[in-house]
């Protein structure tokens, strides 16, 4: 370097002093930030081995970018959404309807009924008729299945309607209403966009479901004579739902009986077929055809199949601003489809190179085109997941992770990071570490700027050992010398999620009463957008529960107008400028 200063040929004058004095102090000031990236940033200490040298250009080129961005008050966007939430019932969780007060008749009188049925808990006979046996009998005994009218004339048609089998422990236990319901509920079919629904209350059927001939006729029919082409990892195949059923295993459900389990098919067939039957008499009981029918249409056509292009309704108009967006359990539709929107011009939209094709959920990044003029430089997502600690398995599933490089027009260099939790937080810790240990031990990544949305899925109030404390997620990112939109000690009561189940689904046991929405619901604090604590600092975070930059407080959601289970989380940061003191 010294030859920057060496007289120039010809007799022309040296550089003046001051500009002398101030190329030294740009050079000891990216000498030291090198020094700086090399024995600190937490990640010496925490990995177990010796962080790479950074690469100087690197060096030179982040602390330059971090210069010019805060000397021109350029400050980023960036927010965070898990966009899941309702797939295929309509009912399964409590929303905010306040536009029809017809809702929150329906699901008290839903909540009334499996709770208090007195009289009305009458044999399953009187619902799944001994007609409608005999017919669903000669069905399967006509596709080659075992009889199973011993198990209906003797156990099932004398059962209560509620009390002995929607409320039945062992049934759950033992997955016969509810395997059936999972593989046949909705069926992605090849060549539709829209899927093929079971009859039954619980999915976006809609057919006419006013009297319990009219289902049996439209369940029998879609169950027998319905051939659905599939598209599977081996390829299509054509064929009705019950040929999809699979048997269940007494070595995974333990509770069925080996005599269970050898008619396990048809056994299932049948309680699958009584307990759609019981919703539809419910259904009819507690309210009229006209009346939940038409609550029903409304409700799907806004949280099911409006969902994709609602959601990005609000990022188009509501985030558009964003420089970076990330986003989590992303289905193939809603990427697909935001390429082809105006979404699609003004930002780079990253998926991960193998998506998770089976649950349809993916981590999705988006780079705002005039921040990052260039686009995604490289996807790390393969680093991080080949630095999880050796010999500990985290709980992470294809999708769930995406990891990009990109360099934005101050020609800072990032790495932008989009994650999925596990339900109950456990991958959480491992994952930010992987991203830490990756960045750490590579010499073209250690000068990268780190910034990192996602559904961390913590607790206010965790189980020990089983879920993920919110105040410990803390002190583990803090210790990497990152810290989030909430600051180094968020607060627990910050909520992000309000969700609760309802009595319109088949986990019964996992239902809240109207009363107890608050009190047994997901109400937590989950998302979380992560930073350095020495690149950037926070100039304002805001969460949204309604699509219109607002937060309601003690309402459950979604709503008609808001399509996810997690808030919109966004913070505008702004650079530490690194040449400040030098």
């Amino acid at each position: 370097m010294a030859s920057m200063y060496r007289r120039p040929r010809g007799g022309g004058n040296p550089l003046p002093p001051s500009y002398r004095n101030k190329a030294l102090l740009i050079i000891a000031a990216i000498a030291l930030y090198t020094a700086f990236l090399y024995h600190s940033g937490g990640a010496g200490q925490y990995l177990g081995a010796d962080p790479a040298a950074p690469d100087p250009n690197l060096s030179a080129s982040a602390l330059n970018g971090m210069a010019a961005m805060a000397n021109a008050n350029r400050k980023l966007q960036v927010s965070t959404w898990n966009v899941a939430a309702i797939n295929n019932n309509p009912f399964e969780y409590w929303i905010t309807y306040d536009e029809n007060p017809a809702y929150e008749t329906i699901m008290t009188n839903i909540e009334a009924f499996l709770e208090n049925p007195g009289a009305q808990d009458v044999p399953v006979s009187q619902v799944f008729t001994e007609e409608m046996f005999a017919e669903l009998e000669k069905r399967m005994d006509g596709v080659g299945w075992d009889n199973v009218r011993s198990y209906w004339d003797n156990d099932f048609k004398n059962r209560k309607i509620i009390q002995d089998f929607m409320k039945d422990p062992l049934l759950g236990s033992k997955r016969l209403a509810s395997m059936p319901d999972r593989i046949t509920n909705t069926i992605n079919v090849v060549g539709s966009d829209f899927p093929v629904c079971r009859p039954t209350v619980i999915n976006m059927y809609d057919g006419d479901l006013s009297t319990l001939s009219l289902w049996w006729s439209a369940w029998e029919k879609f169950m027998f004579d319905t051939p659905l082409t599939i598209q599977s990892k081996d390829g299509t195949f054509t064929e009705p739902p019950y040929k999809m059923l699979q048997p269940i295993k007494k070595a995974k459900y333990p509770d069925i009986t080996e005599e269970e389990e050898k008619v396990s098919l048809p056994l299932q067939t049948m309680c699958g077929a009584i307990f759609d039957a019981i919703l539809v008499h419910m259904m009819n009981t507690i309210s009229t055809p006209d009346v939940w029918q038409a609550l029903k249409k409304t409700m799907v056509e806004n949280l099911n199949r409006q969902k994709v292009p609602h959601t990005l309704d609000i990022l188009e108009n509501v985030y558009g601003s964003s420089d970076i967006i990330t986003l989590q359990e992303v289905s193939g539709s809603l990427i697909e489809q935001a390429r082809n929107r105006p979404l699609g011009q003004k930002f780079w939209i990253v998926a991960p190179g193998s998506m998770d094709a089976v649950r349809d959920q993916n981590s999705v990044i988006l780079l705002a085109k005039e921040t990052f003029p260039a686009g995604p430089s490289a996807e790390i997502t393969s680093l991080v997941e080949s630095s999880f600690e050796a010999g500990v398995t985290v709980p992470v599933a294809k999708g769930d992770i995406l990891a990009i490089t990109a360099t934005d027009r101050d020609g800072i260099p990032f790495v932008v990071a989009s994650f999925h939790g596990d339900t109950n937080g456990l991958a959480t810790k491992p994952v930010l570490s992987a991203i830490m240990k990756g960045m750490a031990l590579d010499s073209s990544l250690v000068a990268h700027k780190l910034v990192f949305g996602l559904d961390a899925n913590t607790y206010e109030k965790a189980k020990p050992g089983k879920q993920q404390d919110v105040l410990e997620w803390a002190q583990h990112y803090v210790k990497y010398d990152l810290t989030s939109c909430w600051g180094d000690v968020p607060n627990p009561a910050n909520y992000t999620t309000f969700n609760s189940r309802t009595y319109l689904q088949p986990q019964l046991n996992k239902a809240c009463k109207k009363t107890d929405k608050r009190v047994n619901g997901d109400v937590n604090p989950k998302d979380f957008i992560l930073f350095g604590k020495g690149d950037f600092k926070v100039v304002h975070t805001w969460k949204d529960n309604t699509g219109e930059k607002s937060y309601i407080e003690d309402m459950a959601f979604p709503t008609l107008n808001f399509p996810s289970d997690h808030g919109i989380l966004a913070t505008i940061i702004e650079p530490i400028n690194p040449t400040a003191n030098a």
